[in-house]
Order: structure tokens, then sequence, then C-alpha cells
């Protein structure tokens, strides 16, 4: 008998195990993920479709081991083992936008037991702009609004997009040599934002974008046609202008945008919030007192972005419901 988790468990063993208890016992429905910090997302998620006749329990591939169960491991080690008992949930990274150009895309896409994000990752929800603003109070308890989040991604994604559908293009062609997302995310970060003047970053990043976007234009001009095509059938994917940051890499997205814009806005709300107690004390050991009292229920902004909620909001995650709820039908 093998010795990991994943060599033993099938959704027709999960079946077997549900059906020796009374009928009035809850099914259980195992759900696999890829990593430790996508427990909590698909978790919160998967939680509304509990009632009194089932419940999932999300976990990792393998609990004999600390490795992280990415998404090729996923499908080759449980593909052949999942079914209405035990399904897997992953990132989509390119896999949506490749519509079935490589199996592991075919089998995301088709599998009714494969639930996965749309958006490129977990990262990109977390940084859904929507919620940005909220993000910053709760860092901060600073409810001043420097910058309009959800007018300044969407600026940053119709900067992005052209470039960002040559670099699924390049994916779908199997040529990563010449455009990987390396070096997509090199042209599509953000320099130094400034919060007086946070449109700056972006035409610094426009700059090099257009650059770029010339240098392919003209470098592959048999590709025109077809990218124009791309455009139309990603407006039926979801896949918008306005949109695009949530269908770049998810790390690229919070360590190179997102949290070069809040570090610095949180770093002006704390100095706000810190002046404001300066000039309201009446006298020292009042200053100190609250000062001490605000620094302590200051809360780091990468841990707050990490916990941001707001995505359940989004187009995209509706999507995953929608497919949570196919299942289940399934299921029954």
């Amino acid at each position: 008998m093998g010795k990991r988790l994943t060599e033993n468990l099938s959704s027709l063993y999960i079946g077997a195990a549900n059906s020796l208890k009374p009928k009035q016992a809850k099914r259980k429905i195992v759900a696999y993920v890829e990593s430790y910090d996508d427990i909590s997302f698909w978790r919160s998620l998967l939680v509304e479709y509990e009632n009194d006749k089932r419940y999932f329990e999300v976990m990792l591939p393998s609990r004999s081991s600390l490795a992280k169960g990415k998404k090729s491991v996923l499908m080759n080690e449980l593909g052949s083992r999942l079914g209405e008992n035990m399904i897997a949930c992953v990132d989509s990274d390119y896999d949506y936008l490749l519509q079935g150009r490589t199996q592991t895309s075919r089998y995301i896409i088709n599998s009714p037991y494969v639930l996965q994000t749309y958006a490129y990752a977990i990262e990109n929800y977390h940084c859904y702009a929507e919620g940005l603003h909220e993000a910053c109070v709760t860092a901060t308890l600073n409810d001043h609004k420097l910058i309009d989040f959800p007018a300044f991604m969407k600026l940053y994604s119709e900067i992005a997009y052209p470039l960002f559908i040559w670099s699924v293009w390049f994916y779908r062609q199997h040529n990563l040599s010449e455009f990987s997302l390396l070096d997509f995310c090199s042209f599509v970060k953000l320099d130094q934002v400034s919060t007086r003047h946070p449109e700056k970053s972006l035409e610094i990043m426009s700059k090099k974008v257009n650059r770029k976007l010339h240098e392919l234009e003209r470098r592959h001009v048999e590709a025109l046609e077809e990218i124009e095509d791309m455009k139309k059938e990603f407006r039926t994917l979801g896949v918008y202008p306005d949109n695009t940051y949530m269908f770049i890499q998810g790390h690229h997205i919070m360590d190179n945008v997102i949290l070069r814009l809040l570090i610095p806005v949180c770093t002006v709300l704390r100095r706000e919030r810190e002046q404001q107690i300066h000039d309201l004390a009446l006298h020292d050991i009042q200053l100190h007192n609250e000062l001490t009292a605000y620094q302590r229920s200051q809360v780091d902004i990468e841990v707050v972005i990490r916990k941001n909620p707001h995505y359940q909001s989004s187009p995209l995650y509706q999507m995953i419901r929608r497919d949570i709820e196919a299942f289940l039908k399934i299921a029954k």
C-alpha cells in the first residue's frame, strides 16, 4: 500500500467511507489545494455551501510532507481520483486563458471536479481594487482617501492590457524564450510611487510598455490579426482592458504593484494620524499614552492585504460560485 495520502484516497474511497456513516451524518467532500496559503481562501468560499447534509474538508494533497502540492502535482496524482467526494481547487495561472491549448488547461476547464480561480491566483483577489482603501484604514486607522485605488488600477490595467495580450499569445505559441512571463512582468511593474502624483509612476510604466509593444508588433506582423481576435475572445472570458490586473501573475501584482502603492500611502496616513495626536494632546503624558496606543493598534499592510475579504463582490468570484453550484448538482 502506498505511503502517501494521495496513493490511498480517491473519491470512491471517501464515498465508501461516507456510506458507512449513519444516514443522518453529513457527507464529507475533500477539497485539495495547492498550498497552505490557499486553505483560508477556499475554506471561506466552500463553507457557504455546507449544510446539514454535507461539509468540506480543505487540505493539501499530502499530510506527511510540507511540500506544496503544485497544480501539476494535483492534476497528475489526483486527476483520476477526483469525483463527487474529492475535488481539486487550483490557481488558474494562464491555463484559463490558454483555453485548452495544453493538457493541463483542457483538464482544468473541462473537469467538473476542478475549481479554478479564473483570476491568475488568489493573490489577485487579495489585491482587488475595491477593497484597498478599507485595507489602508485597517492598517492605519485613518480614513483619509489619498488615492482613488479603483481608478488607479483601472489605468494600470489599461496600460498593461495590450502587452498582456502578447504575453498570453506567446504562451499559446509555446514560445517562452522570446517573451517569458518574467519578461512581461518587468515591463508592468511600478517604480517608486508618489502619493501626491501617483500618475507619474503610470506614465513611466506606459513608456516602457509602448516601446516593447512597438518592438513586438514590428517583429511579429503576422500575429497582429490574431492579437485582435484574442482581444475579442478575451471579452467573452471576462478579460477587459480595465480589469487586466486580475489576470497578471499574482505575486507580481502583490509585490511590485499593490504594495508599492499601499506602503507609501500607509506611511503618509500614519504620519497624519500621529501629527493629529501631537496637535490635540494637552500634555506630554497624554501625548505619550495616545501615541503608544495608536502605534500598538497599527497593523502591517502586508498582513491586512492578505486577509482582504472585499474580493467576494468581484465578478470573477461569482464565476467560482457558479462552478461550485454546478458541481453540487452533479454530486447529488
